[in-house]
């Protein structure tokens, strides 16, 4: 099978459409939205009423601005390739807007197809994260975030994505507790079928299936590309970052 080249650009934008619709997916399932898109979603539930204008997108590029100032601490560097995955969260945060938007007050009701639903939202975002850890167009901070430390400290991509993951669940879970602080009102029994402030059975599942569905996906996309740039002289002046 002939593979299609080229495809550098066009995988990038496929990263940013298709992890912001499997997020919105994942949130009308109402079972837990995933690790990486549950802080976003609890922070922005918890000032909605005093911050009505804060939408979980801008919310969401507000926090991954915060983790991109902790990369540069952590990795003990700075590059402008770093603002450029600032601007990528932001494209990402109003791309995220307009699904929820577009998605509106969309509800399902059947337990059964929710659940379905969050699976098909797990693999879209999975799909999306695949394609952003093949182009070489700026990442996302939370992608950029996992490939630099992976870089940096030579360790396994796999390892750190899982480590990454597990990290945010539990702050996703601890901002909901303390910010809310109604944990003790919640109905444990009803959690295969409610989220608790967008945390719940779904977000464990996503959790474990994450990195496996990635690289799925990630083995998939290499059958039938094989990514190259369609822009060389973009593709020279990012690399020299």
């Amino acid at each position: 099978m002939k593979k299609v080249k080229k495809t550098s650009e066009l995988l990038w934008i496929f990263g940013i459409v298709f992890v912001a619709l499997g997020v919105a997916i994942c949130s009308k399932a109402d079972l837990g939205v995933s690790m990486i898109a549950a802080p976003a979603f609890v922070v922005q539930e918890a000032v909605a009423r005093l911050l009505p204008e804060l939408s979980v997108g801008i919310t969401e590029y507000i926090i991954q601005g915060i983790l991109l100032i902790l990369l540069c601490i952590v990795v003990r560097k700075f590059s402008w390739k770093y603002l450029l995955a600032f601007a990528v969260a932001v494209l990402y945060g109003y791309t995220l807007n307009f699904f929820l938007w577009l998605l509106g007050d969309i509800q399902f009701s059947e337990v059964w197809l929710r659940w379905i639903m969050l699976i098909i939202g797990d693999i879209i975002t999975a799909f999306g994260v695949a394609c952003f850890f093949r182009t070489y167009m700026p990442l996302q901070v939370f992608e950029l975030f996992v490939a630099e430390l992976t870089a940096s400290f030579r360790l396994d991509i796999k390892k750190v994505k899982w480590s990454f993951d597990i990290t945010l669940l539990a702050v996703s879970v601890l901002l909901a507790v303390t910010l809310f602080g109604d944990l003790k009102d919640f109905d444990f029994s009803k959690i295969a079928y409610t989220s608790f402030h967008s945390i719940g059975l779904g977000t464990l599942v996503t959790t474990a299936i994450n990195s496996p569905v990635i690289s799925l996906m990630g083995r998939l996309i290499d059958k039938v590309t094989e990514p190259s740039p369609m822009f060389p002289a973009l593709y020279n002046i990012l690399k020299r970052s």
